[in-house]
């Protein structure tokens, strides 16, 4: 989404495409660095941008400061023209650093976790909340491991539906019995 919005001239042209951004609050971007749509692994860093859209606030997370400065602001830009509102864009400073060139994935999902759970959901509707990772510190081998833990756990309940619905498939008219193939796929 945050690609999208950059590369295309008229942010508005994308409205269909996108989630109704009406009831949302705050509003989770990835920002990659990536200039070329027609390099599929084009960019080399990752950051996070936070919108609080009922603030009207734009939180740029970046690792390795001030590397994606100009694509967050953009995104920003381009984000306020999709919600038809201004939206003031802060680059937080106080974001923690990474120590290398290949953990700020694992940085941008530790950090919207934090902001996410720890800030946003924990937090009282009459009170002001901190958007600030200054002085946190960001355990990026642990990091790792809990999403393998998180994927794992995932792929596992991918395997126990599949069983699940193994077990059903007798009485689809689309399998016979015995088929552990998956659903039809329409023919494009």
């Amino acid at each position: 989404m945050a690609f999208m919005l950059m590369q295309t001239p008229d942010p508005l042209t994308l409205k269909d495409a996108l989630p109704n951004f009406t009831h949302t609050t705050h509003i989770f971007l990835p920002i990659n660095d990536a200039r070329s749509v027609t390099v599929a692994e084009g960019g080399s860093h990752w950051s996070l941008l936070l919108v609080s859209v009922i603030d009207g606030v734009a939180f740029h997370y970046d690792s390795l400061s001030p590397s994606n400065f100009n694509e967050a602001r953009l995104a920003t830009q381009k984000l306020a023209q999709l919600l038809g509102r201004q939206l003031r864009f802060l680059n937080l400073e106080d974001s923690p650093q990474q120590e290398n060139s290949s953990d700020c994935g694992v940085y941008v999902c530790i950090q919207m976790r934090h902001l996410l759970l720890s800030r946003l959901l924990s937090a009282n509707a009459r009170e002001k909340v901190s958007m600030s990772m200054g002085g946190k510190l960001v355990d990026a081998n642990g990091g790792r491991k809990e999403m393998l833990r998180t994927i794992e756990g995932f792929r596992k309940e991918g395997e126990r539906r599949r069983s699940v619905d193994q077990s059903s498939r007798s009485s689809s008219p689309f399998y016979k019995k015995g088929d552990s193939r998956s659903p039809p796929r329409i023919d494009s």
